[in-house]
C-alpha cells in the first residue's frame, strides 16, 4: 500500500493548491473506520480504499472524488455516517460517498425486473453528479485486479456483472483503457482457457516475428522525420479480450487475425493529423472500408481521432489513431476529462465534454421503455453501440450506432418520420429498409399517409429508440381490439356467475387489481394478461370454485408411471412457475425453472429433456426456497419478520446469519411455501415492514443435482 505522502504526493504533481490537510484527514479518518477489517486476501481492508484513490489520481481528479474514494467504504461498512462524514469534510464529499453507498447496494445482476430497476438507479445517480460513476469504476477495477482471493462463484457473478455493465459503461464514457482492462480482467475469470490460449500463442508470435511494436515504430518515425513532422508513436499489442472477440465474430482462427497490433501517433495540432495521414497513405496501402474521422464527426462522450488501417510490414494489418495531446487526454480520460486538474486549476480542453450534456445523451429515451425487458435492450445497445454518421438530403449529421437501417435514420429523425416510412434512398439509389448503413452516406427517407408500423420492423432496426417507438405504435394500434374483446370475455364470465356487468364493477375490480381504470382492465383481460374469472372471483370471492388438493408425492404432469422426481437445488421451482424435467442417470427426473442458468449446460442434449408442469390445485406448504434478508439491528426485528412469515401460514426451516454488523444483519431464511403466489405474498409482507432494508430470492447455480 501506497503511504499518505505518496498519495498527496501524487495529487500534488497535477494539482500543486491540492488541500493536503484535507486528504490527510481523510484518510486517517478512513483508517480508523476501517481498523481491523480485512479483505478476502488477508489484507487491512484500507489498503482497497487507498488503492481506488490512486486509481484516481492518474486521471488528474480533483480533491472532492479523492476523499471520496478514501471514504467510499465507510457509510456501508462501518459505524461512519452521512452527519459525520458531511460535519467533518462538507456536503459535497457526503453526497458523493453517499452515492457510491448506493451504487454499490445496486445488485445489478439479479433478475431481470431488478436489474432494469437497478440500472435506472445508476443512471439517475451518474445524472447528478459523475464523479460517483469514476469513484464506482475505480473500485471495481481495482476489486477485479485482486479478484482471486474471492470464492470462485462470486468470482463469475462479478465477472459477468462487469462485462454486461460497467466495462461497457467505461468505454460509452471515452475510458476505453480501463474498458478492456475491465473486458481483459472478466474474460480472465469466466474463460481462462480462451485467454491463455491467445498469451500462447502471442509468445509463439513474438518469438517467430521478433519485436513488430519497435520495428513499425520506427518505420513511422522515419517516415515522419522525412516530412519534417514532429509527433509521437507508441504501439501496443491488443488485449487477449479484444481479439477473442473479433476471433468470435469473424470466426477466425488466430493465425488469420492480421490487425493485433495498434499504433498511436500524438501530434501538435489537427492540422497536423491530417498531414500525418497523408503521410501513412502515401508510404502504405491503406485497407479498403477502416477508415474512420472522428476529428471532423466526434462522439457524443468527446473522443475525437483519425482512425486508418494500413497493411504493413508483410502484408499485415496495422491499425493507427492519429490525434493531438488534448485529444488523446480526452481519449483516455473520457468524460472524466472535465474534472481534470493542472498545475492547481481545472485543465481547460476545448475537447472535454459537458458530463450534463453527455449523460443526456445516453438517457434520453431510455424512460420511454414501458417493461424490464425493453429497458434491459435499450440500454444494452446505448452502451456497446459504435457510431456511424449519415447526412439528410440537407446535410445534417445523423448519429446512429453500427448496424443501424434506413428505418433507424428515420425514427432518429422524428417518431412521426419512422412510422410512415414506406421505403428510402441511400445515396440516390432506393434500397430495401433493411440495408445497413455505412459512414458517409446520404439517406432519404420517403414517406406516406396513412402508412403504419409493421410488426417485422422490429427486427430491422437496432436503436432502442426505434424499437420503443414500434413497440408503442403496435400497441396503441392493438389496444382497440383488445378492449372489444376483452369487454366480451368479461361479459360471459360475468353472466356465468349470474352477475351483471357494468363499468363501476370494472372500477371496483381494477382497483383492486392494480389497474389503472377499467378501460385498461379490459385491455388487459382481451390481451390474455389477466383472465376475466381471475376479475369475477376478486370482486365476488364465493364465486370462485375450491381448487383441488395437490399431492405433495405427485405435484406434476409428465412423467412415466416409473419415474422419480426432485427439485433442482440450484434453482429450486415452485409451484406456478415453469419448469423443465432433466434426466440424470441414478436421480431420475430433476425438475428445473425454465429460466434457470443450468439449463444452458444441457442444450445440446435435447435427449435429456422432458416436459413437465405443475397440477392445478392448492398445493401444499412444503417447497423450500431462500430468502436473503437485510434487516435492521434493533430490539425485536427478527422476531417481528418471523412472526410475519408464520402469519401468512409459511413454515422457517432453517436461518444462518451472514453477516453481522453494528446497524444492520444479513441473514438466509429457508421458508416452505405453497408455491409462486405464496413466496409473492411472504416478500411483500416483508418488503413492507421498515426494518427490513432488502429481500431476495436466492438462487446458487453452483449448487448442481
Amino acid at each position: 500500500m501506497i503511504t499518505q505522502d505518496d498519495l498527496i504526493a501524487l495529487v500534488h504533481n497535477y494539482n500543486p493548491r491540492t488541500d493536503a490537510a484535507l486528504i490527510r484527514s481523510a484518510w486517517d479518518y478512513g483508517a480508523r473506520m476501517h481498523d481491523g477489517q480485512t479483505r478476502h486476501s488477508g489484507e487491512p481492508y484500507f489498503t482497497h480504499p487507498v488503492a481506488v484513490a490512486a486509481l484516481l489520481t492518474e486521471m488528474r481528479l480533483d480533491d472532492a472524488t479523492i476523499i471520496t474514494a478514501l471514504l467510499h467504504d465507510t457509510i456501508e461498512d462501518t459505524k461512519s455516517t452521512y452527519s459525520e462524514i458531511a460535519r467533518q469534510f462538507g456536503p459535497q464529499i457526503a453526497e458523493l460517498v453517499d452515492g457510491v453507498t448506493k451504487l454499490t447496494n445496486l445488485q445489478l445482476s439479479s433478475s431481470e425486473a431488478k436489474q432494469a430497476e437497478n440500472i435506472r438507479k445508476l443512471l439517475i445517480a451518474v445524472s447528478r453528479d459523475m464523479r460517483v460513476i469514476l469513484v464506482k469504476l475505480a473500485d471495481r477495477l481495482h476489486n477485479m485486479r485482486t479478484i482471486r482471493s474471492m470464492r470462485p462463484d462470486k468470482q463469475a457473478q462479478k465477472a459477468r456483472e462487469t462485462m454486461e455493465i460497467f466495462a461497457p459503461l467505461a468505454g460509452r464514457m471515452g475510458m476505453q483503457w480501463m474498458r478492456e482492462e475491465l473486458e481483459d480482467l472478466s474474460f480472465r475469470v469466466l474463460n481462462p482457457e480462451a485467454r491463455n490460449s491467445i498469451l500462447r500463442r502471442f509468445i509463439t508470435l513474438q518469438r517467430e516475428s521478433g519485436d513488430v511494436l519497435n520495428r513499425i515504430s520506427a518505420d513511422i518515425r522515419a517516415e515522419l522525420e522525412r516530412a519534417g513532422l514532429q509527433a509521437e508513436v507508441y504501439g501496443r499489442a491488443k488485449k487477449p479480450y479484444s481479439i477473442w472477440r473479433k476471433m468470435q465474430e469473424k470466426e477466425l482462427g488466430f493465425s488469420s487475425l492480421s490487425d493485433i497490433y495498434g499504433f498511436r501517433i500524438i501530434t501538435r495540432t489537427p492540422e497536423d493529423c491530417y498531414r500525418v495521414l497523408g503521410v501513412v497513405h502515401g508510404r502504405w496501402r491503406a485497407v479498403p472500408g477502416r477508415f474512420k474521422d472522428y476529428i471532423s464527426q466526434p462522439k457524443n462522450n468527446g473522443y475525437r481521432s483519425i482512425h486508418t488501417t494500413v497493411s504493413g510490414r508483410d502484408g499485415k494489418r496495422v491499425e493507427i489513431q492519429i490525434r493531438t495531446r488534448e485529444m488523446h487526454e480526452v481519449a483516455e480520460a473520457g468524460v472524466a476529462a472535465h474534472w481534470a486538474y493542472r498545475d492547481g486549476v481545472r485543465s481547460v480542453n476545448p475537447f472535454a465534454v459537458d458530463p450534463a450534456k453527455w449523460i443526456s445523451t445516453l438517457t434520453e429515451s431510455l424512460d420511454n421503455a414501458e417493461d424490464h425487458d425493453a429497458f434491459l435492450e435499450h440500454v444494452k445497445l446505448e452502451m456497446y453501440s459504435d457510431q456511424v454518421f449519415c447526412f439528410t438530403p440537407k446535410g445534417d449529421v445523423i448519429q446512429l450506432p453500427r448496424g443501424a437501417t434506413p428505418l433507424d435514420f428515420a425514427y432518429a429523425i422524428h417518431t412521426r418520420i419512422g412510422d410512415r416510412v414506406v421505403s428510402a434512398k441511400v445515396d440516390g439509389l432506393r434500397v430495401p429498409l433493411w440495408t445497413r448503413l455505412r459512414n458517409g452516406q446520404s439517406v432519404e427517407i420517403i414517406t406516406a399517409e396513412g402508412q403504419r408500423p409493421q410488426s417485422s420492423w422490429i427486427d430491422l432496426v437496432v436503436t432502442g429508440r426505434a424499437k420503443a417507438a414500434i413497440r408503442r405504435s403496435l400497441r396503441d394500434e392493438d389496444r382497440a381490439r383488445f378492449i372489444r374483446l376483452g369487454n366480451e370475455l368479461l361479459r360471459v364470465a360475468f353472466e356465468g356467475v349470474g352477475r351483471e356487468i357494468s363499468t363501476k364493477a370494472l372500477a371496483t375490480a381494477a382497483r383492486m387489481l392494480n389497474v389503472a381504470n377499467a378501460t385498461e382492465l379490459r385491455a388487459q383481460v382481451g390481451a390474455a394478461e389477466i383472465s376475466a374469472r381471475k376479475v369475477v372471483a376478486t370482486l365476488y370471492p364465493e364465486t370462485a370454485s375450491a381448487e383441488p388438493e395437490v399431492d405433495a408425492a405427485h405435484p406434476v404432469a409428465g412423467l412415466e408411471a416409473d419415474q422419480s422426481f426432485t427439485r433442482a437445488p440450484c434453482c429450486l421451482p415452485l409451484p406456478g412457475e415453469r419448469i423443465v424435467g432433466i434426466t440424470y442417470r441414478g436421480k431420475g427426473i430433476v425438475a428445473h425453472a425454465m429460466d434457470c442458468e443450468v439449463l444452458a449446460e444441457y442444450d445440446d442434449q435435447p435427449e435429456r429433456w422432458v416436459d413437465l408442469r405443475w397440477l392445478d390445485g392448492t398445493h401444499p406448504a412444503v417447497y423450500g426456497v431462500a430468502l436473503e434478508l437485510t434487516i435492521a439491528n434493533d430490539a425485536g426485528v427478527l422476531g417481528r419478520v418471523c412472526s410475519l412469515i408464520g402469519e401468512h401460514k409459511a413454515n422457517i426451516s432453517d436461518l444462518r446469519f451472514l453477516d453481522r454488523k453494528p446497524d444492520f444483519f444479513r441473514l438466509v431464511v429457508e421458508v416452505e411455501l405453497r408455491g409462486v403466489a405464496h413466496l409473492h405474498q411472504v416478500m411483500t409482507a416483508l418488503d413492507a415492514e421498515s426494518a427490513v432494508a432488502q429481500i431476495d430470492r436466492t438462487r446458487d447455480p453452483a449448487l448442481q443435482p
